[in-house]
């Protein structure tokens, strides 16, 4: 929610495009409202809590995506896939080097949930890749085809990070195999630089080809 309420704020100092905002207010009603509900809720026995709430908050964060991936011009079916996939890359990127710090203070959950976003990492990372080299992609800037203004450098820094990201996500996965706890601190340290080199993957694309 402070994301969100962020991302409205810097939106309006910036360059407002008044559809995408007005649907971020609505994406920061509808996780109010389930956080609300639960928190009213957390002391009664027999609380039952609507699935359903939490549905509408996704729905209109793709609503809110799509808008803003219009409004970043290019063809319009390589803009919405770009910032669709690159949304759910940098998401589970996150949300797994989150979970990792939540294994840090409670030591005896089960590694399932964070080996499952680790997995999904390297499950999108090639869609993430494919949309980013689709011309006119990354390559034209690798080629030389698109100056980035540094003489390469970006492209080549770019390409250094998709690379990390994907070996870190195989040795996070060997990292968690082991059975000591210390396994789990490293697999966190791990997913902080997958991090770092996922977001480099996407935003130094993004910024080049912009």
């Amino acid at each position: 929610m402070v994301m969100l309420v962020s991302a409205f704020v810097v939106a309006v100092l910036t360059e407002v495009v008044i559809e995408r905002e007005i649907i971020i207010l609505g994406v920061v009603v509808t996780t109010t409202v389930p956080l609300l509900n639960s928190y009213l809720k957390r002391k009664e026995e027999n609380k039952y809590l609507n699935p359903n709430l939490d549905l509408v908050a996704p729905i209109l964060g793709i609503a809110a995506l799509v808008v803003a991936a219009l409004d970043a011009g290019g063809p319009p079916g390589l803009a919405i896939a770009r910032t669709l996939v690159g949304a759910i890359f940098l998401g589970v990127v996150s949300d797994a080097m989150l979970l990792g710090h939540w294994y840090l203070v409670q030591p005896g959950l089960a590694r399932a949930p964070l080996l499952e976003l680790v997995r999904l990492i390297g499950i999108i990372w090639p869609f993430e890749l494919a949309v980013l080299l689709y011309p006119t992609g990354m390559l034209s800037v690798i080629n030389g085809s698109i100056d980035d203004g540094y003489g390469g450098l970006l492209g080549w820094f770019w390409l250094a990070c998709t690379l990390t990201t994907i070996v870190l996500v195989f040795v996070t996965r060997a990292a968690l195999k082991e059975r000591q706890y210390s396994a789990v601190m490293a697999a966190t340290g791990l997913l902080y630089l997958a991090i770092l080199t996922g977001f480099g993957m996407d935003l130094v694309a993004r910024a080049t080809l912009a």
